[in-house]
């Protein structure tokens, strides 16, 4: 509730003004007609409903003229509509998801550990489409750009290995990326790329594929996730002494990494561990921003009909009581 014309609340101060007259003017009206030797027997005489309603009038008349000076004031009921208009991204996230994702210097592995980080992410990013793609010796998309997050997050959780035969086409993943996205209306598309190996397999090379990206405006973030060790622990299934494990290489091609950013005017990011991995996905979230434009629309309906109402309706009552229900004078 706010108030148009407040100024009319300081005719409030009336009111105790209203009370001291009226007692001043009771005060000269208490003349005794007969007197009494001793009035301790009328204290035993109890009175009629009439004479405790003899000052109704008088204090209905104070609450209506409280009322009045209230719709006075001109109270409003605020209304506030936003209109959001929010320039979303269009993005695709592709996952490497070869077997030495399961390495496990992350926590509790690669893959496991990519797809928490990965999940944040697309928590974080509420108007933007955002699509799937995993890759090993092949590629598919999971899912195009979209706002049903819901859906995504279920598909990001039934990310696994063997999905696809084992491998790291780097270049095929990228490329199915960029052909999602190059026929994309949005103002800013972007391509999140992340593998932890180097590229063995797949009929297009990744710096082509990087090349076809910036033809079409698309813009590649690259994210190497494994130790800054020259090896990492793998896990092995052995039937018969259960799990063990062995230390395979770290290879990721760094440099065809860079390259990729930079001719796409993206970044190069290393992730060694859970947290720095966080990190990363939490600075590009930084860096693409969606924009939004907020208008906000005011809207003010008035509310003084009820008080002047029952202000009216108050001050009749007081009539009424002076007049016909606690008389107090004889005509």
């Amino acid at each position: 509730m706010v108030w148009d014309n407040p100024v009319w609340f300081w005719a409030l101060m009336i009111i105790p003004v209203i009370l001291w007259m009226q007692y001043r003017y009771y005060k000269r009206r208490q003349v005794a007609f007969m007197t009494f030797s001793d009035t301790s027997d009328l204290d035993v005489i109890s009175g009629n409903w009439c004479s405790y309603g003899v000052f109704a009038g008088f204090f209905l008349q104070l609450v209506a003229i409280g009322l009045i000076i209230t719709a006075l004031a001109r109270p409003q009921e605020e209304q506030v509509y936003t209109d959001r208009h929010s320039e979303g991204i269009d993005i695709m996230l592709v996952l490497d998801i070869s077997s030495s994702m399961l390495a496990e210097d992350m926590n509790p592995n690669r893959l496991i550990a990519v797809k928490e980080v990965a999940s944040n992410f697309i928590d974080r990013r509420e108007s933007d489409r955002i699509g799937l793609v995993v890759f090993a010796r092949e590629s598919f998309t999971v899912l195009p750009p979209t706002l049903d997050h819901n859906l995504l997050q279920h598909q990001l959780d039934q990310v696994d290995l063997g999905m696809v035969r084992d491998g790291t086409a780097i270049g095929m993943g990228l490329a199915t990326a960029v052909n999602r996205l190059r026929e994309s209306d949005a103002e800013s598309r972007v391509i999140v790329l992340l593998t932890d190996g180097e590229n063995n397999a797949g009929e297009i090379d990744p710096i082509t594929a990087g090349e076809l990206a910036a033809t079409f405006g698309l813009r590649v973030y690259t994210i190497g996730a494994s130790t800054d060790a020259r090896t990492a622990p793998y896990p092995v299934r052995d039937p018969i002494r259960g799990t063990r494990y062995h230390e395979i290489r770290v290879e990721i091609d760094e440099e065809m990494m860079q390259t990729i950013a930079e001719r796409t005017g993206g970044r190069y990011f290393r992730a060694t561990d859970n947290e720095t991995l966080e990190l990363v996905y939490r600075e590009i979230d930084e860096l693409e921003r969606s924009e939004f434009e907020e208008t906000v629309f005011q809207e003010f309906s008035d509310r003084y009909q009820t008080f002047l109402t029952w202000g009216a309706i108050l001050l009749l009552l007081s009539v009424a009581c002076d007049r016909w229900l606690f008389r107090t004078e004889l005509s």
